[in-house]
C-alpha cells in the first residue's frame, strides 16, 4: 500500500512540475522567426538576430486568450490544492474515506486544463502552415493525461479500500 501511495504521489508531483513548466515557459508555438506562448511572443529581428519580446498580435481574440490563461492557471491551482488535500487525507482521515476529495480536485484540474488546451488548439494558429506546436504545448497535454490518470487512480484506490 505504501508503494502505491508513493507511486501515485510521484505521478502527482510530476504532473504539477510538467504543468508549471508548460504554463510558464514560452514554447507553445514556433516558426523560424518567432515563438509564442499564452503570455507573449518573441520575434527575431533580422538585423542583429536578437529575440525581442512583443505583445501577442491583435488578431488573437482577447476573450479566448483570457480563457486559455485563466483555465491554465486554474488547472495549476487545483493540482496544488489536490496535493495538499492528498497529504491531509493520508494523515487525517479514516482508511475507508481516503482520496475522494483529492481525486475530484485532480479531475477538476484535468477539466480546466482540457478547456485551456482545446480553446488554444481551436482558436489560435488555425490555418498557419509555417509553424508547429512547441514542447510546452506537448507538456501541457502530457500533464492533462497524467492529471486524468492520477485523478482516476485516487478514486479507484478509495473504492478498493472500502
Amino acid at each position: 500500500m505504501l508503494k502505491a501511495l508513493a507511486g501515485i504521489c510521484f505521478l502527482h508531483l510530476t504532473t504539477i512540475v510538467l504543468l508549471f513548466i508548460a504554463v510558464i515557459d514560452d514554447a507553445w508555438w514556433f516558426t523560424n522567426s518567432l515563438y509564442s506562448d499564452i503570455w507573449g511572443r518573441w520575434v527575431m529581428e533580422h538585423n542583429d538576430e536578437v529575440w525581442v519580446y512583443t505583445d501577442l498580435p491583435s488578431s488573437y481574440r482577447r476573450d479566448y486568450l483570457g480563457a486559455v490563461q485563466a483555465f491554465a492557471v486554474l488547472a495549476c491551482m487545483f493540482l496544488v490544492f489536490s496535493l495538499f488535500a492528498f497529504i491531509y487525507q493520508v494523515f487525517m482521515l479514516e482508511k475507508g474515506e481516503r482520496f475522494t476529495i483529492t481525486g475530484v480536485l485532480q479531475l477538476i484540474a484535468c477539466f480546466c486544463l482540457m478547456v485551456a488546451l482545446s480553446v488554444y488548439t481551436d482558436h489560435f494558429h488555425r490555418g498557419e502552415t509555417d509553424g508547429w506546436y512547441g514542447y510546452s504545448y506537448i507538456l501541457a497535454w502530457l500533464a492533462w493525461l497524467l492529471a486524468l490518470l492520477t485523478g482516476v487512480l485516487y478514486i479507484i484506490l478509495k473504492k478498493k479500500m472500502e
